[in-house]
């Protein structure tokens, strides 16, 4: 097995640790093939009494997918190797989410896109002070994949539609607050837990371990989140809050200049689609239809270019501003892919 990612049995436990601190343990095609296989291996193996999840260094426990092979192969005219890609990630996704047994995710540092698709389908997500949580895929022509369109979906009322195609970073308590996380416990105090878990397979020791919750921003701006993405598409949010003349406004419109129009109105639609069915394979599904067609038909390769190949921060997307993206080119890029369609 590859040294990027540690899976093993200790004690009472699976224990999966990715293990590329240096790429603040992105997620390689490998890694994820690995992780599905352990969670095959695990499901109805008596020893494992739960499954606990971590990543080595301070900085991140995972802050996305690994994207430079899919930039690398969709430029060459490829672009099987990433839809087979997304189609094993997104089932090992899935995998974890119905995982039969309790799993606990310990979350320091950066958990962003791919990250949060291994950290946050658990049943004890666990975050400390340095906790930074998002979903950052409109930001390079993706939109919230491996399930996020689910969690966004549940967040307490409009938080789903903001984060996600604001790219916002939560901390600890903004984390816990949108449902993305569920325990407050200084990193300090994560080595002990880990081994009291290892030893007696006592999840609930995670309930005893946990402090208070902090304060949440996003908490404080529930209302004017909700009034401002409260409407059926981007161009509604956007009429609201050009409309608004407020400082809250202002500074959201910015965040929203600088993502991939067409990626932010087909996260709104995959938020709505996953509040209607509430349903983790059903979101997949959808979000599958996108990334599918993100190279050929969307800003995905232009997105990468300008962050992590060229780093020119300078994206020149398809559309010249956000509210450009016509609802047929919404229903274009989310419509079923027949014979090619994402399956369990």
């Amino acid at each position: 097995m590859s040294d990027d990612i540690h899976i093993r049995i200790e004690g009472r436990a699976g224990r999966i640790t990715l293990n590329r601190p240096d790429a603040l343990n992105a997620l390689t095609y490998e890694m994820c093939l690995a992780i599905d296989a352990a969670l095959i291996e695990w499901a109805d193996n008596p020893v494992a009494a739960m499954l606990i999840l971590d990543g080595a260094g301070e900085k991140a426990f995972c802050a996305g997918g690994d994207i430079a092979e899919m930039y690398a192969t969709g430029t060459a005219g490829d672009f099987a190797y990433g839809r087979r890609f997304w189609a094993d990630e997104y089932r090992m996704n899935a995998r974890l989410f119905e995982f039969p047994k309790p799993v606990a995710s310990f979350l320091q540092g950066f958990t962003m896109g791919g990250g949060v698709g291994v950290g946050c389908h658990g049943s004890h997500r666990v975050v400390g002070e340095t906790s930074r949580i998002a979903m950052p895929e409109c930001g390079i022509g993706l939109v919230p994949d491996v399930g996020g369109s689910l969690l966004l979906a549940r967040a307490p009322g409009r938080l789903g539609e903001y984060l996600g195609t604001t790219a916002g970073r939560m901390g600890p308590g903004d984390a816990i607050h949108a449902g993305f996380a569920d325990y407050y416990i200084p990193e300090a105090h994560w080595p002990s837990l880990i081994d009291t878990l290892v030893e007696t397979g006592d999840w609930e020791a995670i309930d005893r371990s946990a402090l208070p919750v902090p304060d949440s921003p996003l908490a404080a701006r529930q209302a004017e989140i909700d009034d401002a993405f409260g409407g059926e598409t981007l161009r509604d949010i956007l009429a609201v809050l050009e409309q608004a003349e407020t400082g809250f406004a202002d500074d959201t419109l910015k965040a929203l200049s600088r993502n991939a129009p067409l990626s932010m109105a087909c996260a709104v639609e995959l938020v709505h689609r996953a509040r209607l069915r509430d349903d983790i394979r059903h979101a997949l599904t959808q979000e599958y239809r996108f990334t599918a067609r993100s190279m050929e038909h969307g800003d995905f390769l232009e997105g990468i270019r300008a962050a992590i190949i060229d780093k020119d921060k300078a994206p020149n997307w398809r559309h010249d501003a956000p509210g450009a993206v016509s609802p047929a080119e919404v229903s274009a890029m989310l419509r079923p892919l027949g014979a090619d369609e994402l399956t369990f």
